[in-house]
């Protein structure tokens, strides 16, 4: 059948179904004969493509050129002998392979599993009733009900039309919306009607922008026009995280560094111990020694576990995330939320409980204020009894039943013949209803609004000209229940003899009788008030902006602390008067908006973003999708928001409240520094590494091999590195002015803390390695030193020991590490991690086959404890170095 040219009770008969839609039942044997309404999606890659995908980074190829090269020189030094080296790096590449492939695949389903929380659900009539379906659970025949910011879930062909405009351009490319109609359409001749002509259907990927409506199901997934557009549609992979890029970017330095330093040390070795040397010895021992050094300092300076340990920490954040109700829909909000320092919220819903309840009214006869209030609703009331719909409309439904006046009672007695529905730019909405054989309408809005189309009022239940007088007694009722923080609603109506021959605006909405007001409040979050303090203390400024009533949105925001002072509001129309450059000096003094249009929310959000301050803007209708997009974070609404404004949004708020959002600021921030202090941590080992290497070489002997190094970054510093990433957020993290955005990874002294830190352990092996040779020999040689096992083996228990140890200095960049133990902060992860690695140095040193493996001596209690007392030290000295630091800045 080819529904746009079918009648509405063809469509429905050839699709098996009514306007009351399907049962549950047969939308489940539907379901499951059809399958889901998705559209195919590419392939993902194997695991084997993935594992391959894991070698591709230089570090990891430079670890593999060592193990071929450690493979050659072993084999022309020993011969078919067991290369343990090249097996080491081999198998600690391979392990890392595995690590990359499994923690991707954990990311994947933690994305999933996000997806899974913001998937799209659409309206449905099932069993005669509306419910609330996920959209790839529809299927063919189903009722959907569509109001202005829904996207289009399946195909569909339109059943009831009140001025629906759907935007159509991601299918035919068309940029103006196309109104639609329910009437069946003709063709000229045997001509298909085109795609963007088909008035009365509707087709997934599109999205209702005006009005709303009901259709009827007629093609889901594969069978839809979209489907037909791509046979395999994937979705869009996220773009690398701008710390993502910074550690690329670091990953390639290192490794050109690695490069150039392992060319200078083969050469320095070269020089020293051959060219310059009286006695030569053979070139081809001197190469392969200088070699092996090189090998061992490439290792040394390449930190194998850092993108793993900051994937894995970014991950577990983001789920923690979603459990505290802020769904991550792009990675990059999670590094952005640390530096928000603008929050620019709606008010009705965020910062209020959105449970409009009416409190105070103005009228003549209260009866019929009510009955206009409750029909021009389209609010509806379920089977159970309870009102479903807008907010402010439930509660006028509600207010019509407290005085005896059920919706459903009214609606039978006063049908509706037609509407025009509510936008932002008229702020009203009308209905029209038969009624006793004539018809009436009822026009609901705003006061001011409303009274500029009247020209009557009712008094006494009679029609009276609307005064001056009058006027200015309705506009000081209107603003006495404004000051009591009361959303307030007029309605008028006017009557017809006949059915009016045109629903618009402007041929309804004039000359209409004034009936009264009603004022509601939505009460105020309580948990908000203690999130905008806390955003003053975090250096971040909270910024109000509704639709309300200017005197409306003063008391709440009094209430919430955001306004201090009435010259802190503004309205939306004096935005209107400043230029751009003009508007950047007036907008750092309003911390209030009211009665704001949706291109006035761009407006803000752009000034504060061309003064430099990071900004966050709150949305939920399909008219905030510019502002939101505009930000640098967009939160979208997950109970109240339309699916186009969810879907442009950087976060999701799964309960809508102001409070979430605070709550992920801290939370992004202790993502970003538990990262930092795992960078620091891992960069500073390395460094540790390569000035051990490089003074060894300098000395003329051998302090670490490749192996120990390998064991050192992937098993003593991934445990510690991973746990600092599960680090609790340091007590002022939230007391903090936010960080800039185009803050480098070394920013706030991060690099010298690496260089002094790393030097720091460097010296404590160092000396570990000439008391394991004074141990040994018993006398002290610094240079020129043949292979000294006790040396080496204390050389790598201290620097082990010195990481785990340092790890726990890691818990707070400046604050004291020492103190958090008895201030009841611990991270039991950590204590874990350090116990473990603990556990698996010692196990490689004492153990018979592990450290014959790796070359080293056992170590008795006396070398065992000096090794553990000047790993210790780390500990203590760091601590003094920090109180310095905290001198310092505190004096500055």
């Amino acid at each position: 059948m080819n529904y746009c040219l079918s009648q509405v009770d063809d469509v429905l008969q050839e699709l098996k179904t009514s306007k009351d839609g399907l049962t549950s039942e047969e939308a489940g044997k539907r379901l499951e004969q059809n399958g889901k309404n998705k559209l195919a999606e590419a392939k993902k890659d194997s695991l084997l493509k993935r594992f391959f995908d894991q070698m591709k980074d230089p570090m990891i190829i430079i670890l593999l050129v060592a193990a071929a090269v450690s493979a050659v020189t072993d084999f022309i030094e020993n011969g078919l002998s067991v290369p343990t080296d090249s097996l080491i790096i081999l198998f600690v590449v391979i392990v890392n392979a595995v690590l990359g492939v499994v923690q991707e695949s954990k990311a994947e389903k933690a994305i999933e599993a996000l997806q899974e929380m913001s998937a799209a659900t659409t309206k449905t009539l099932r069993d005669g009733k509306v419910v609330s379906v996920r959209s790839e659970d529809l299927v063919v025949g189903d009722v959907i009900v569509l109001d202005a910011g829904d996207a289009i879930p399946a195909d569909c062909r339109i059943i009831e039309c009140a001025s629906m405009k759907i935007e159509e351009a991601a299918l035919t490319g068309e940029s103006v919306p196309v109104t639609k109609l329910v009437k069946a359409l003709m063709r000229s001749g045997d001509n298909d009607i085109p795609l963007g002509d088909r008035k009365n259907m509707a087709y997934m990927g599109s999205t209702l922008v005006y009005g709303r409506g009901k259709a009827v199901v007629t093609a889901t997934g594969m069978d839809t026009e979209m489907g037909k557009i791509a046979s395999a549609i994937s979705l869009a992979e996220e773009g690398k995280t701008p710390l993502e890029i910074k550690l690329e970017q670091l990953s390639k330095v290192l490794t050109k560094i690695v490069i150039g330093v392992c060319i200078f040390i083969f050469a320095f070795d070269l020089i020293t111990k051959f060219f310059l040397v009286a006695d030569k010895p053979p070139f081809i021992d001197v190469a392969l020694s200088s070699f092996i050094t090189a090998i061992a300092l490439a290792v040394a300076a390449i930190p194998e576990g850092l993108v793993a340990v900051m994937t894995i920490v970014l991950a577990i954040g983001v789920t923690n995330m979603s459990k505290k109700n802020a769904i991550i829909r792009k990675m990059t909000a999670v590094e952005t939320l640390g530096c928000t320092q603008i929050i620019c919220s709606d008010k009705t819903g965020t910062l209020t409980q959105n449970v409009m309840t009416v409190v105070d009214h103005y009228a003549g006869d209260e009866k019929t204020l009510a009955t206009a209030m409750a029909l021009c609703t389209n609010a509806e009331v379920e089977a159970d009894g309870k009102s479903t719909g807008e907010p402010d409309e439930v509660a006028l439904i509600n207010y019509a039943k407290t005085l005896g006046l059920e919706k459903d009672e009214l609606v039978k007695s006063e049908p509706r013949t037609g509407e025009v529905p509510f936008d932002s730019g008229r702020k009203m909405m009308s209905t029209v209803h038969k009624k006793d054989g004539q018809f009436v309408q009822y026009t609901k809005g705003a006061p001011d609004e409303i009274l500029k189309k009247c020209s009557f009022y009712l008094e006494n239940g009679n029609k009276a000209p609307l005064t001056d007088s009058v006027r200015k007694t309705i506009m000081e009722e209107n603003t006495r229940m404004g000051n009591k923080a009361l959303r307030v609603f007029a309605v008028a109506y006017k009557t017809y003899e006949t059915e009016p021959s045109e629903y618009s605006s402007e041929k309804l909405e004039n000359e209409m009788i004034f009936i009264g007001l009603t004022g509601m409040i939505d009460p105020v979050r309580p948990e908000v008030k203690a999130s905008i303090e806390e955003c003053r203390n975090a250096g971040i400024t909270p910024v109000m902006i509704t639709g309300d009533h200017i005197n409306t949105a003063k008391a709440i925001a009094r209430e919430l602390g955001i306004l201090s002072d009435d010259s802190q509001a503004m309205m939306g129309a004096d935005i209107d008067k400043y230029s751009d450059d003009e508007f950047k000096e007036v907008v750092q003094k309003i911390h209030v908006y009211a009665r704001v249009q949706p291109e006035h929310k761009t407006r803000i959000v752009n000034a504060w973003r061309s003064l430099g301050y990071v900004t966050a803007m709150t949305g939920d209708g399909v008219n905030d999708a510019p502002s939101i997009k505009s930000a640098d974070i967009g939160v979208g609404m997950g109970i109240t928001g339309t699916d186009v404004t969810k879907n442009v949004a950087d976060m999701v708020l799964a309960d809508d409240n102001f409070a979430t959002i605070v709550s992920a600021v801290g939370e992004g921030r202790r993502i970003y520094d538990n990262i930092r202090k795992a960078i620091q941590f891992l960069l500073g080992s390395n460094l540790s590494e390569v000035l051990s290497v490089f003074f060894a070489s300098v000395m003329n002997f051998t302090i670490l091999q490749a192996p120990h190094l390998l064991f050192i970054n992937l098993v003593t510093d991934c445990f510690p590195a991973l746990a600092l990433g599960l680090e609790k957020p340091e007590r002022d993290i939230m007391n903090r002015k936010p960080r800039l955005k185009n803050d480098g990874i070394f920013a706030g002294g991060l690099g010298i803390d690496c260089f002094y830190q790393g030097f720091l352990v460097t010296l404590l092996t160092v000396v570990a390695f000439y008391t394991g040779e004074f141990l040994e020999t018993g006398k002290l040689v610094f240079r020129n030193i043949q292979d000294s096992s006790e040396g080496m083996t204390m050389a790598f228990f201290t620097m082990s020991m010195c990481e785990i140890f340092h790890s726990f200095n890691m818990r707070s960049q400046r604050g004291s590490s020492v103190k958090l133990l008895f201030t009841g902060s611990h991270n039991v992860a950590l204590y874990l991690a350090m116990a473990a690695s603990l556990l698996l140095t010692t196990a490689v040193v004492e153990v018979d086959f592990l450290s014959n493996l790796f070359g080293f001596a056992h170590l008795d209690t006396k070398a065992y404890l000096i090794s553990l007392l000047l790993a210790f030290l780390i500990i203590p000295i760091v601590e003094i170095v920090k109180a310095v630091q905290r001198k310092i800045a505190k004096s500055k």
